[in-house]
């Protein structure tokens, strides 16, 4: 398979994205979804989602002090 990048993958193989997608080779081509889940469900006036890609993953944090988290209520992915 040969991904995005113009990288070469063998079959029933897999490797994550610098975007954070993991991905999978097979005879039929190549499968990718996103490794992090989206959070959807908090205070948005109070609150900010900020993704932090070496951890592909989301932190969601007071707007005005990023040192204290807020509760998520659900999140999609």
């Amino acid at each position: 398979c040969l991904d995005e990048e113009g990288k070469v993958h063998e079959f029933n193989s897999s490797w994550r994205t610098n975007d954070c997608n993991d991905c999978s080779c097979y005879r039929t081509g190549i499968s990718c979804c996103t490794s992090y889940m989206t959070p959807v469900d908090y205070d948005e006036e109070k609150c900010e989602s900020i993704f932090n890609k070496e951890t592909c993953s989301y932190k969601v944090v007071k707007k005005d002090d990023h040192s204290k988290e807020c509760p998520v209520h659900s999140w999609v992915g």
